[in-house]
């Protein structure tokens, strides 16, 4: 009997990461490259030791139940909101996720999204494309200085420090909420000043959302918020959609409270509020916050060895529910 753990893949990695796994495991995966609907994830559960999930895959109790022999749920995401991982440890399943990997690349976009809104690079490339350019003229795309701008950061976790670090390349100054405040030391140390929430809404010119999402950071961006921000301001959010009331910011892009938003994650995610695509000053990405392979190549990696890990009874680096340890 082969000692290798059965694993469903619920959609097509990177070749490197679904060869690595042919390799250690008994893998099944759909050969066409879409997610599973959720009939085809009941069934594909079964007689498996492991799923390697996507953070569309929505994990609960169900799902569990329908393998009572299930080990290990890897997410291929850092976040887990779609895993009850209170129903996971009280199965006792090993739950991962893939954190660090992705820090540079998330942050990369969310720069990007900054410099392209700002920039109004978007509009500008439409336009020539278009043929509608007739040439330079002094009032043409104007957009809004970045460098020695104020960059408002909610959230200063592993990402929000690597948006800081690429903003200081540009003179900014550093205006940050986070959950906890760090100490003074390492305030002067990283070169940003902490205020609060309120505060940093008011005073940056770039505001961008790093904070994991909590029931508590549902909607943290909404009319009130937004309605703080500067008329000049613009609104960067590679986090989680819901992190921002997609309808609020809707009246703020169109009726200008902000100037301008970049963004990678959306509330009802692929789906977009009403007349959001149909803004100009709104830059629209497609989720590529980890989007490199290099990096979609280390978060499958992480994830197949934490499986692996798991079903040979060791501790997998990277545990969610850590709980299941310290019984």
């Amino acid at each position: 009997m082969s000692d290798k753990p059965k694993v469903l893949v619920t959609r097509q990695l990177p070749e490197r990461v679904m060869a690595y796994l042919a390799e250690h495991a008994e893998v099944t995966c759909h050969e066409e490259d879409r997610g599973l609907s959720r009939e085809e994830l009941l069934a594909g559960i079964r007689g498996k030791d492991a799923v390697l999930c996507l953070l569309t895959d929505r994990i609960d109790a169900e799902v569990m139940d329908a393998e009572p022999g299930l080990q290990v749920i890897a997410n291929y995401a850092v976040g887990y909101n779609n895993i009850d991982i209170e129903a996971a440890t009280a199965r006792g399943i090993v739950v991962t996720n893939t954190p660090d990997v992705l820090t540079a690349a998330t942050a990369d976009i969310a720069w990007a999204l900054l410099m392209a809104v700002s920039r109004r690079l978007v509009e500008g490339d439409a336009l020539v494309r278009s043929g509608g350019w007739k040439g330079w003229a002094p009032l043409q795309l104007i957009g809004g200085d970045v460098t020695g701008a104020t960059l408002g950061l909610i959230g200063l976790g592993r990402i929000g420090q690597a948006m800081m670090r690429r903003a200081q390349g540009f003179e900014m100054e550093i205006v940050y909420w986070n959950r906890t405040r760090l100490s003074k030391a390492e305030e002067a140390e990283l070169g940003v000043r902490y205020a609060s929430l309120d505060e940093v809404l008011q005073a940056a010119d770039y505001l961008s959302l790093h904070v994991a999402y909590t029931p508590q950071t549902h909607h943290l961006i909404g009319e009130r918020e937004l309605r703080l921000m500067k008329p000049t301001a613009y609104l960067i959010n590679t986090a989680r959609g819901a992190h921002i009331d997609e309808a609020a910011l809707v009246r703020a892009l169109r009726e200008g409270w902000i100037a301008g938003a970049g963004l990678d994650v959306y509330e009802r995610e692929p789906a977009l509020e009403d007349g959001l695509a149909a803004l100009d000053n709104v830059v629209l990405a497609p989720h590529l916050g980890s989007a490199t392979l290099q990096t979609r190549e280390r978060m499958g990696m992480m994830a197949a060895r934490g499986i692996l890990a798991a079903h040979q009874g060791e501790r997998p680096k990277h545990v969610v529910n850590t709980t299941l340890y310290e019984r």
